[in-house]
């Protein structure tokens, strides 16, 4: 997998004043956000409302959990599949749910809001945006954090299988740190490369 390719995610740029359904504004990126998802599955979401400072602060805090000692780490046990500590032979995980620290819970609120417009813009591309507010109310969110482990060779080896999401939308951050791949309709895969402040929306 892998490759050098031209090819690029399409970059869907939220940062707008007021972007409001049914405004021109919201109808071209609905556009945007239909043909992406049909092309890719996903794009690059440029969108300013989480502010750096705050991105700074939880992988700051992100980095101080995952150098825990284990045994500390392995006391956040759930009974819910993939909530609390999972170590992996490739990549270590924590999943937190929405309610703690203050970070957490401002950086994922406004990744909520990001989350609901996609939602509301792929329901009405659709023709079934009158169900919006129902799947809203039967959403729930859980923020996860990995911290992937590099490979021990110079040799160019995968870090995680290749694999779909299971949940109905997934918004991926990557700390600067390349490492996604996407696989094209025609089987080909190419590395993505988002700017800084970008997320991935798949």
């Amino acid at each position: 997998m892998g490759s050098e390719s031209a090819l690029r995610l399409p970059i869907v740029d939220f940062i707008k004043e007021d972007l409001k359904p049914g405004s021109p504004e919201w109808d071209s990126l609905k556009t945007q956000v239909k043909q992406a998802l049909q092309e890719y599955g996903c794009f690059e979401a440029l969108y300013n409302k989480v502010p750096s400072d705050l991105s700074i602060d939880l992988y700051e805090g992100l980095e101080e959990l995952f150098d825990l000692p284990l045994q500390t780490k392995l006391r956040n046990r759930s009974n819910k599949p993939f909530h609390g500590y999972y170590d992996h032979i490739v990549f270590k995980c924590l999943f937190l749910d929405l309610l703690n620290i203050n970070t957490v819970n401002l950086y994922a609120k406004q990744l909520v809001e990001l989350d609901h417009m996609v939602r509301r813009m792929v329901l009405e591309s659709l023709g079934v945006d009158k169900y919006y507010d129902e799947h809203i109310e039967s959403t729930n969110y859980l923020l996860r954090v990995m911290k992937y482990k590099g490979p021990q060779t110079s040799e160019a080896k995968m870090g995680l299988n290749s694999h779909t999401d299971k949940n109905i939308l997934t918004i991926l951050h990557q700390n600067q740190v390349a490492g996604l791949e996407v696989q094209t309709k025609d089987g080909e895969w190419f590395d993505v490369k988002p700017s800084p402040n970008s997320f991935i929306v798949m």
